[in-house]
C-alpha cells in the first residue's frame, strides 16, 4: 500500500468562525493551532498547507487562568542597544491591540518557516464581534462545547 501525499490542488480550505469570549487562551490557541496546519483532517500531509481559515472574535474577552494576567510577561527588542521593552498579559488585553494575544500564542504553535508562516496568514483575529468576511459563510466553531475546560467562569 502506497502513502498518500495530499497535492496543493487537491486541498480544500473551508472557513471557520470561533468565539473567543470566555475561553482559556492556551486551549483555544492548541485547537486553532491544529485547525491552521489541517491535522484534524484525514488527508493531512505535513508539508503542505492543507488547513482551514480561521475567524477569531471577542479576542479582547479571552480568559487567562491563574495569576497570568500579572505575572505572563510578553518581550520585544526595539533594535537599539539596551532597547527591550517588555509589558505584561493584561496591559495588551487591556491596551489598542488586544488580539495580539491570541496571534502569539496561535503563531507559537505553528513551526517557524516558510510554511508556518503561509498557515499564519490564514489567521484573522478582531478585537470586538465585528468582521469583514460574512461573504465566505464561515462555519461556527463552538470551542466551549468540546471540553468544559476550555471555558473559565472566574
Amino acid at each position: 500500500m502506497k502513502t498518500f501525499s495530499a497535492k496543493t490542488a487537491e486541498v480544500e480550505k473551508k472557513w471557520l468562525i470561533v468565539d473567543a469570549e470566555g475561553l482559556v487562551l492556551g486551549r483555544l490557541a492548541a485547537i486553532i493551532a491544529t485547525r491552521l496546519r489541517g491535522k484534524h483532517k484525514p488527508i493531512y500531509t505535513p508539508h503542505i498547507d492543507c488547513g482551514d481559515h480561521v475567524i477569531v472574535i471577542n479576542a479582547g474577552k479571552i480568559k487567562l487562568t491563574g495569576r497570568k494576567l500579572q505575572d505572563k510577561i510578553y518581550y520585544r527588542h526595539t533594535g537599539y542597544p539596551g532597547g527591550i521593552k517588555s509589558k505584561t498579559a493584561g496591559e495588551i488585553l487591556e491596551g489598542k491591540f488586544p488580539e495580539r494575544v491570541i496571534v502569539k500564542a496561535v503563531e507559537r504553535m505553528v513551526p517557524s518557516g516558510p510554511l508556518g508562516r503561509a498557515q499564519m496568514k490564514n489567521l484573522r483575529v478582531y478585537a470586538g464581534a465585528e468582521h469583514p468576511h460574512e461573504a465566505q459563510q464561515p462555519e461556527i466553531l463552538d470551542v466551549a462545547s468540546m471540553n468544559s475546560k476550555n471555558t473559565r467562569s472566574a
